[in-house]
């Protein structure tokens, strides 16, 4: 480390204070003495302290060309500076002496180069670098390196009150056309709501004009646009790339030198740039963005004001009283990522709805999710525990606000179109369930294209977890829309944290595509996997949810399942399957008779097509003839068979089959209820069932076994007193 700089000549203040203290005791002021030559003497002999004198005292319009004494001067101090780094002092006097061209301009980026601060940057020296680039005599390239290097280390400097206090100062230098880049980003990072003002928006508006829709310019707006939004009435688009360039490339390397030897930690916008070895790799580098940083208040905190001393640091909050009786006054942490770990802090984020935190807590939770998962092409971050903790930290997170992140979402749109299906399934199904509502003109591109080419090109396990994503995606959009939406039909919001609205309408078509592709999912997923189960149990999950948007949702609409659906669950195996249709089937008539009813009662209510009519009546009188009446593959079923090809198969009575008592999902409880009713039998004739007494006691039988959605089913569609073999109701059109 650099030696401190006595640059008076006789001892400072504290050591004086020090000598005059000890005058009472000889013997430990002779000791001061000693040390203090044996000090003094030291310093003359360092080298490197003569040399920051010799840059303190310069005056101006000592030559370069031919002095070797300023070139053996500068060598030390960046043999110093490269080795240990420069004490604040240090800083101080060297960007002094480049910034006032008392040698000229030649030297300055060379001594700009050289300021690695071991420990904090002086703000007074800033703010004192700041002002030389009003004289108008520094080289254009010398005030961006300044700019660039004041970026670099913004956050080592030890305050920023006045840097924020000149921020109309560094704003005028919005209009130099080279400088522009690099000091919007810096006025950026100093923006506060109380600096917004108007004509500093029609500046930018006005360069944007002239410039074109430059990244850095939009950037600045979009954050003059959260912190007053009515001063900013251009449209900046949401997924736009909100991401200033990093400018450390003179500096990085060495300060993450020196912050290693020194044993201490640098900025992390400086320490994660360092770690790249090569610009070309940078998607390959492992950033750690993926750890949450530690809840804590903030750092490098400015003299405190009558305002300031009012606030309460987060991290000192420790119960939901204390959150509610300073909610007026909390200080945010340093970093927004902390928010993740702290449930105080979520619930705090959720009451206010701080749209400047949300910001930065979206900006940090996109980057680390961009870089660190979708940028990392070696598969090591991918991998990781540290990834798996990171989205379950994430999922948890969305659970507790009950929505998720415009950031996670837009990092799913890109993922899904390199995702394997494998990684971090239940993590990335997870958020995938926690999407907004999507409108029908972005849906198919931004979900149904990517997901429908791992749907088909994986295990039924996938399939299985993605109908169960889907279904609890739709529940989610289902549940938003009988909570907020209005009843007049007004466009309605998608969520509290996004500008989108949407029409009843608009939503009523989001939510049809959504049924209408897990119905193509289910149904070619039943004749790939050969009507498993499993799967099959999903997909009827779904449908139950469907089955009652009416009357449980509030949502006008209803849609059928496809046949692909219908029949296999019509004709599986187990009895569950079969009892689940039956009650889904039952669900779909009593919102089709209340739809129906409303509809005849006011003129508001919304209309049911015939088709959809017809699609329930028809599978309602399928089941019915196939359960109830004995009736199976007779012309003008829906499933039909050649004649010829059923006498084929030798199945005597084929078109009882699939009744309540052939049926293979029942045909057990059918054997058993025989031999307890006819115990002495040997033969089973399953046909005797039939008769009027013993079925009505099979039914009864039958229902007790626990399958009452097969109870509601025959209820409501078979007449009272009606016997086996005669039709069901139907609802008319």
């Amino acid at each position: 480390m650099a030696a401190q700089l006595n640059l008076s000549g006789p001892p400072d203040s504290g050591r004086s204070s020090l000598t005059d203290q000890s005058m009472s005791s000889r013997t430990s002021n002779r000791s001061l003495r000693v040390a203090e030559k044996e000090r003094r003497k030291n310093e003359a002999e360092d080298p490197s302290v003569l040399a920051l004198q010799y840059f303190y005292n310069v005056e101006a319009g000592t030559p370069v060309n031919g002095n070797d004494e300023v070139e053996r001067n500068l060598v030390l101090v960046e043999q110093v500076a490269y080795r240990n780094g420069l004490s604040p002092e240090a800083i101080s006097i060297m960007l002094e002496f480049a910034m006032s061209l008392r040698m000229g301009h030649s030297l300055c980026p060379r001594v700009l180069k050289c300021l690695i601060p071991v420990t904090v940057v002086p703000q007074e020296a800033v703010v004192r670098g700041v002002s030389w680039l009003g004289v108008g005599k520094i080289p254009v390239s010398t005030q961006v390196l300044f700019i660039k290097w004041v970026l670099t280390v913004f956050d080592m400097i030890d305050a920023k009150d006045q840097l924020r206090a000149i921020y109309g100062f560094i704003f005028s230098f919005v209009s130099e056309e080279n400088l522009c880049p690099f000091i919007c980003h810096l006025l950026y990072l100093l923006t506060s709501k109380q600096i917004v003002r108007v004509f500093r928006v029609r500046k930018l508006l006005e360069l944007q004009s002239k410039l074109g829709r430059q990244p850095f310019l939009l950037n600045l707006l979009s954050l003059y646009k959260v912190f007053c939004p009515e001063l900013v009435t251009l449209s900046i688009p949401s997924r736009s790339k909100s991401v200033f360039k990093n400018h450390n490339m003179p500096w990085k390397s060495a300060l993450f030198a020196v912050q290693k030897r020194n044993g201490s930690q640098v900025a992390s916008s400086i320490s994660l740039a360092s770690a790249s070895k090569d610009g070309t790799n940078r998607r390959k580098r492992k950033h750690h963005h993926l750890e949450i940083p530690v809840l804590s208040a903030v750092v490098n905190k400015q003299p405190q004001t009558e305002t300031s001393r009012r606030l309460v640091p987060l991290v000192q909050i420790q119960s939901v009283a204390e959150l509610l009786e300073n909610m007026d006054h909390i200080e945010l942490p340093a970093q927004m990522g902390s928010l993740l770990g702290s449930s105080l802090a979520l619930q705090y984020l959720d009451c206010v709805q701080d749209e400047s935190a949300l910001l930065r807590l979206n900006f940090w939770l996109g980057y680390a999710l961009h870089e660190e998962l979708l940028f990392c092409g070696d598969g090591a971050s991918q991998n990781s525990e540290e990834s798996l903790q990171f989205l379950n930290k994430l999922l948890s997170t969305q659970h507790f606000l009950q929505e998720g992140f415009s950031s996670s979402d837009a990092f799913l749109y890109k993922f899904l179109n390199v995702w394997d299906g494998s990684l971090l399934r239940p993590q990335i199904l997870g958020l995938l369930s926690n999407i907004p509502v999507i409108p029908s003109s972005q849906i198919g591109r931004l979900l149904f294209e990517p997901l429908m080419q791992l749907f088909f090109t994986s295990s039924v396990f996938f399939k299985c977890g993605l109908i169960e994503c889907l279904n609890n995606m739709l529940l989610k959009w289902l549940i938003w829309h009988s909570v907020y939406a209005l009843e007049d039909d007004l466009d309605i919001s998608l969520n509290s944290h996004t500008s989108i609205n949407m029409t009843l309408s608009g939503f009523k078509d989001s939510v049809m595509g959504l049924v209408d592709f897990v119905g193509r999912l289910a149904s070619i997923g039943l004749q790939l996997e050969g009507c498993h189960s499993l799967l099959l149990s999903f997909i009827l999950d779904f449908y139950t949810m469907v089955c009652d948007t009416f009357l449980k949702y509030g949502l006008p609409l209803v849609v059928m399942p496809p046949p692909g659906v219908f029949y296999p669950a019509l004709f599986a195996t187990d009895p569950v399957s079969v009892d689940r249709l039956a009650f889904i089937m039952y669900r779909y008539k009593v919102n089709l008779t209340s739809a129906k009813s409303q509809e005849k009662l006011t003129e508001q209510a919304f209309h049911i097509s015939r088709q959809t009519f017809r699609e329930f009546n028809n599978y309602t009188v399928y089941m019915v003839n196939c359960l109830w009446n004995s009736k199976m593959f007779q012309p003008g079923m829906g499933v039909q068979l050649g004649e010829e090809l059923l006498l084929k198969s030798n199945v005597p009575q084929y078109w009882t089959s699939f009744d309540l008592v052939h049926h293979p999902a029942f045909m057990s409880y059918a054997i058993d209820f025989h031999q307890k009713c006819w115990p002495g039998k040997k033969d089973i004739d399953l046909d005797s069932i039939k008769h009027s007494k013993p079925w009505s006691w099979y039914l009864e039988y039958l229902f007790s076994q626990g399958y009452d959605g097969l109870a509601l089913f025959v209820q409501s569609n078979i007449r009272a007193g009606q016997g086996n073999g005669q039709q069901g109701d139907s609802l008319s059109t």
